[in-house]
Order: C-alpha cells, then sequence, then structure tokens
C-alpha cells in the first residue's frame, strides 16, 4: 500500500490481470502521484520509459498484475522470487494503488491475488515486504493478510526532505 489516505467503506471488486507493456504510460501516471511516491521509496518523475524498461525486464521469477476498473488501470503489485538457490522460498511483494483508490478493497484484492500465487503456485514458505512505519492504513492491509512486523530500520527512508523508520513484515507458512 502507498498511500495514508483515509479509507472509506466502499469496496470495490477490480479486474486483476497480468502486466502488460502497453499499460506503462498508465503505471507511470500512478507512480508519479503525491499519494503513491510519499508511501514509497520510487523518486519523484518518473518517465514512462523506465516503467516500460521494468515490464520488459520482468522474468518469470516476477508475478505483476494490475487492477482494472471499466478499463482504467488503478493500481498494481508484484511478488519477485529470490534468485538464489537458498533463498528460492521467498518472494518480496509491492503495491501500489491510485490515489483516489485507496481504501476501497483494491489493495486487499491484489494482495490476496499474490499471496495465492505465493501459496499455491510458487510454493513461497516466506513472503516479505518493507513499509513507512507511519503507514497505519497499509500496515493494517499487511496484518490482515497475516503479515507480523519484524523489524524497524530506524531513518532508513527519506521522504519530502525527512528521514522516516522503515518496517520489515513477513508471512511465514511453514
Amino acid at each position: 500500500m502507498t498511500s495514508t489516505t483515509s479509507p472509506s467503506s466502499e469496496k470495490i471488486q477490480p479486474q486483476l490481470r497480468s502486466v502488460r507493456p502497453s499499460d506503462a504510460e498508465a503505471l507511470c501516471a500512478i507512480f508519479n502521484m503525491p499519494g503513491f511516491r510519499s508511501g514509497t521509496l520510487r523518486m519523484p518523475f518518473e518517465m514512462v520509459e523506465q516503467v516500460e524498461r521494468r515490464i520488459a525486464k520482468s522474468g518469470q521469477e516476477t508475478t505483476w498484475i494490475v487492477a482494472e476498473l471499466d478499463g482504467r488501470v488503478v493500481g498494481h503489485g508484484s511478488l519477485v522470487v529470490q534468485g538464489s538457490p537458498r533463498r528460492s522460498h521467498i518472494g518480496e511483494i509491492n503495491i501500489g494503488l491510485d490515489d483516489a483508490f485507496v481504501g476501497k478493497g483494491i489493495g486487499s484484492a491484489i494482495l490476496g491475488a499474490l499471496l495465492d500465487v505465493a501459496d499455491n503456485w510458487r510454493a513461497l514458505k516466506r513472503v516479505e515486504l518493507t513499509v513507512y512505519a507511519d503507514n497505519e492504513p497499509a500496515i493494517r492491509l499487511y496484518t490482515s493478510h497475516g503479515f507480523e512486523v519484524e523489524g524497524r530500520h530506524v531513518k532508513a527512508g527519506f521522504t519530502d526532505g525527512q528521514y522516516h523508520d522503515l518496517l520489515s513484515m513477513a508471512r511465514l507458512r511453514f
């Protein structure tokens, strides 16, 4: 989750599908939104070409999905399996939403789909993520899907001219 906007009670069920090269422009627009950017470690003013390259470089270790509403991309999520044979049981999750769609259940739908892939298609035992320590809505989302805080990285993230703590969270299935 990438925004600290207050959630509303309205829940929306998006269409989830794999990312396509043609999604680069819509994803770039989301990546450059103020709420999205403030909740991530990304730099501002990302270019469409950067997103195109990331999509093109995605390999079989990556499951990258988008959430659509009426044909409009409103969020995305990825699950990346670690490449080292001794860490191949671990995946890392990243999720982000269009600022206007935070708190409507879309992040939960994306996270649920990625965890289904982790559990039922990749047999992962550990799924990890990093979140700003003050991003309470995101932390609630992750906790509701079985993630637990494993550690705090003091002043490890820098945004809006200030250092912020990051939390390492994981969900284990052994």
